[in-house]
């Protein structure tokens, strides 16, 4: 009877019988492909699926006790398997959707900066030089106000005013914009 032999088969890969080995794949390979394919619904996984549980048999095998028939226990590798692959499929798939819309945020956010930048960089431009001075030490170096006043040898009064000037001023270029 076939199940006789292939428990014997089973028995005598674990022990590294190449020859029962490659008996047992001969013998279950076709059946063990047709019910991948069932399970997995296309050729390209369920061959896919056929060969990960073939390369995985030699190793499960020492698990195989032999107290149901071989096909069985073959059946439930694959049962799990497929599974697994379909588990790991649906994380990978939730995965990449997630990465996608991080992407799809982390540009947007990178092109509103970038926008915001070129807009401030070209009002910029627009003001009078002494202004246009005291922003690029101040926001534009990060020095204090006290720091930027040393540099230009002003008051730190004075550059508080003149950052209170520079914000009303570009408030008033993108309202003028906006209303455009």
């Amino acid at each position: 009877m076939m199940t006789d032999q292939d428990e014997e088969l089973a028995a005598a890969a674990v022990t590294g019988d190449r020859a029962a080995f490659a008996a047992l794949l001969s013998r279950h390979y076709d059946r063990l492909f047709a019910f991948t394919f069932r399970m997995m619904g296309n050729r390209a996984d369920a061959e896919d699926l056929t060969q990960d549980i073939c390369a995985a048999l030699p190793a499960k095998l020492k698990g195989f006790r032999a107290e149901a028939r071989f096909t069985t226990w073959l059946y439930r590798i694959a049962v799990n398997a497929a599974h697994d692959r379909r588990r790991r499929a649906a994380t990978h798939a939730r995965a990449a959707d997630g990465w996608g819309d991080w992407e799809v945020n982390r540009r947007a956010a990178i092109r509103e900066e970038t926008e915001a930048q070129d807009w401030l960089t070209q009002a910029m431009t627009a003001l009078p030089d002494e202004l246009r001075d005291t922003v690029a030490l101040v926001l534009g170096e990060e020095l204090t106000q006290a720091q930027a006043g040393d540099v230009l040898g002003l008051s730190e009064g004075t550059i508080a005013w003149r950052m209170s000037e520079v914000k009303k001023r570009l408030r008033a270029m993108r309202a003028e914009e906006d209303a455009i």
